[in-house]
């Protein structure tokens, strides 16, 4: 008889919480031993990929286990909470849940939400999607609880807040991680309100990771989020790493700073702060205050593919190119399909980036959310594109898009600015017929049996 996959996660969650309490110890003596143990008592397809990674950094003790062992310099109790949140709760028991559900329910169901607390933010930088909202809407702390609740009964245990500012809302944020301790939740935040208090309240709850939002060195950022806020969150940055809590970097590439932004330099500046991990956003040209020329060109956009992937070889930061990393998750993973976003609002939107939306969390469950025309026509049609480097149904498909919402009856969730699709595809459309040429020719180069 079949085992049943819920119980085999549940007896390999059981072993490595005791390897996690073994590692604690002597982490650099007993990680070879471990994975010496892992090879053997699991299953040869178990994350097969991920283990021979795992492997090849420890025989190595290269730029991955220099990471690892950052990790180590960590305070014990969040990085004991993050492994058990975030490796056993999210990505594995979590993980199990979500495709039981799915399955069932014949929708996606999301690895992570993304939520806005609030719209309202002391700064107002171009480019930032949360500015299409206004400023005075708000998520009360129930409607919050009751999302991350609902979410836990369909697998999630992964929260990233954004915004507007999250922390202006840091009471409420505290008390979620607090109530919710088996969960792992993650802020977008510019750093101004992060001060010896709220590390307190990290330590505290265990459960909370930051990540600070930079365009480059301080001329790149403070062009667009304004005079001294690069030292501002550089002073914040300091005081986590002071305090021994993780933490990563946001970064959003344009035309405009591409070059800083991908270079060795920057890489090596936020490593030496202290940063675990950064993630890489493209430019979203979206609403009225949108700027096209910000958009890479193709060149640009191909200098930061090949510069992200060289240092992933060499430096210890986990990093991750949302635009140009598609093949490792299987395309676009919006519409609940690894994670879904509802504003301050209450909308349910696909894509944190495109706001458009057939539902609204204050008239219906999560599920029913997901199971809404918009979400399903993102289920029904992904990927997007057989080709990885254009996964997107706004940026390099804007006819994907434009045909989901009309089909569907989606409508703007811009309530200062509403905007039609059309407009949006129109103001994509030039992008994405530029971009082709130039994806086709790196992805037929690094993947020549899947090639268009």
């Amino acid at each position: 008889m079949a085992q049943n996959p819920s119980l085999k996660n549940a007896a390999i969650s059981a072993g490595l919480e005791q390897v996690l309490h073994y590692l604690e110890k002597d982490p650099e003596t007993n990680i070879p031993k471990i994975m010496k143990l892992i090879d053997t008592v699991t299953p040869k397809d178990w994350y097969a990929k991920q283990r021979a990674a795992f492997r090849k950094a420890i025989e190595e003790k290269n730029n991955w286990y220099q990471l690892i062992m950052k990790v180590y310099e960590l305070d014990p109790g969040v990085r004991q909470a993050f492994f058990r949140n975030f490796i056993l709760n999210a990505s594995l028991q979590g993980s199990a849940r979500q495709e039981e559900v799915s399955a069932r329910e014949n929708c996606n169901v999301p690895w992570a939400i993304l939520l806005d607390p609030t719209s309202a933010c002391n700064m107002h930088c171009t480019g930032c999607w949360a500015a299409e909202y206004g400023n005075r809407l708000n998520l009360t702390f129930e409607e919050l609880d009751s999302i991350v609740t609902q979410g836990k009964e369909l697998g999630t245990y992964m929260y990233i807040f954004t915004g507007g500012e999250p922390l202006v809302r840091k009471k409420d944020v505290i008390a979620l991680c607090e109530k919710h301790s088996d969960c792992e939740f993650l802020s977008f935040t510019n750093g101004t309100l992060i001060d010896e208090e709220f590390c307190q309240e990290m330590l505290r709850v265990k459960n909370f990771v930051p990540a600070f939002s930079l365009e480059g060195f301080e001329a790149a950022n403070d062009s667009r989020r304004g005079e001294g806020a690069y030292q501002k969150v550089r002073k914040a940055m300091k005081l986590l790493k002071d305090h021994k809590l993780p933490f990563g970097i946001s970064a959003c590439y344009t035309s405009a700073n591409y070059a800083d932004i991908s270079s060795e330099a920057f890489f090596d500046s936020i490593i030496d702060a202290g940063a675990l991990f950064v993630w890489f956003f493209h430019y979203m040209p979206v609403g009225s205050g949108a700027a096209p020329q910000l958009l890479p060109t193709p060149e640009q956009r191909t200098e930061v593919y090949d510069r992200i992937r060289a240092f992933r070889k060499t430096k210890p930061i986990f990093s991750m190119d949302f635009q140009n990393d598609a093949e490792y998750v299987g395309g676009c993973i919006a519409g609940g399909r690894r994670y879904l976003h509802i504003n301050a609002r209450g909308d349910v939107e696909p894509c944190v980036f495109i706001h458009y939306s057939n539902v609204n969390i204050r008239n219906c469950t999560l599920l029913e959310a997901l199971k809404s025309p918009l979400f399903l026509a993102y289920h029904d049609g992904q990927p997007f594109n057989g080709n990885m480097l254009r996964p997107c149904p706004m940026l390099e498909n804007p006819e994907k898009l434009r045909k989901m919402v009309h089909d569907t009856g989606a409508v703007s969730t811009d309530y200062e600015s509403p905007e039609a699709v059309d407009t949006l595809c129109d103001r994509t459309t030039p992008y994405a017929e530029a971009w082709k040429p130039q994806a086709d020719k790196l992805w037929s180069e690094s993947h020549p049996d899947q090639a268009e």
